[in-house]
Parts: C-alpha cells; structure tokens; sequence
C-alpha cells in the first residue's frame, strides 16, 4: 500500500490531541495530514474539495459542531458519503458506540489509545473501504 494515497483530516478542537494523533500518523508513515478545530472547519475542508480528503479522524465532543454532527452531515453529502470516519473520544459508553456506527462510523477508538491501536484500525477500514490500494501481494518488477 502506497501510504501517500491517504490523505488525513484531524478534527479536534483540542490543539494537543490533534498533535499527538498527526505524530502517530507520522510514525506509521502517514504524511499528507490537515487539522480542523471543530466539524464546522472541517466541514469547509471538506467542501471545498481541494485537499483531495480520503480518511476522516474525528473527536466525538466539540463546540460550534460535535464529531457525530459533522459525521451525519458528511454521509448525508454526496461527493463526501464515501470518505471513512474514525471516531476518537473518550466517551466509552456502549451507547455512544452504538450511536456512531447508525450514523455511518467506520470505527471508533476510546482514548487515550495507543499507535498499534490507531494502526488496526485504520488498516481495518483501508481494507475494508479502499481495497484496490492495498497490495494483494510483493509487486514484481520483470525486466525486458
């Protein structure tokens, strides 16, 4: 898998979370990563469709628009619906779980959570929504 086909959007409204998840992205060779503060922002991001967004990383609890707010607005938009959402909270009751997946969630992660945590997971929606990027098997290069 060519780990530059992804592009990330951090959104939490906590400067230091989004820093800590951009560092762990970086440490499993994620490069190409933008920030938002709320879901308003990252709405925008998204909207205006010129940093090419394929994975969403989102805090569940945010002022001006939540996590799950911004995650019905994004399956609810047509040029949006396909992108991946990873809910990152620290809100661990089934409940919200629950809540997450009916309104489109890929997955959801309780923090604090670790970089193999973090990893799983999106390799798992990778798979499970991207699968045509993901390397069946070692590539052979034959030469003429």
């Amino acid at each position: 898998m060519n780990k530059d086909q992804f592009h990330f959007l951090i959104v939490d409204d906590f400067s230091t979370m989004r820093r800590i998840v951009a560092t762990l992205l970086k440490e499993l060779d994620f490069s190409r990563i933008t920030e938002a503060d709320n879901g308003i922002t990252a709405m925008k991001i998204l909207t205006d469709n010129v940093t090419n967004i394929n994975f969403v990383l989102a805090d569940w609890n945010m002022p001006a628009m939540d996590g799950l707010t911004m995650l019905r607005n994004i399956r609810a938009t047509a040029h949006l619906r396909q992108i991946p959402v990873l809910m990152l909270t620290a809100e661990a009751n089934k409940e919200n779980v629950i809540e997450a997946a009916s309104a489109g969630a890929d997955g959801y992660i309780v923090k604090p959570f670790s970089a193999g945590t973090l990893s799983r997971q999106i390799e798992k929606i990778i798979l499970r929504r991207y699968p045509h990027l993901v390397d069946a098997a070692p590539s052979t290069v034959q030469s003429a």
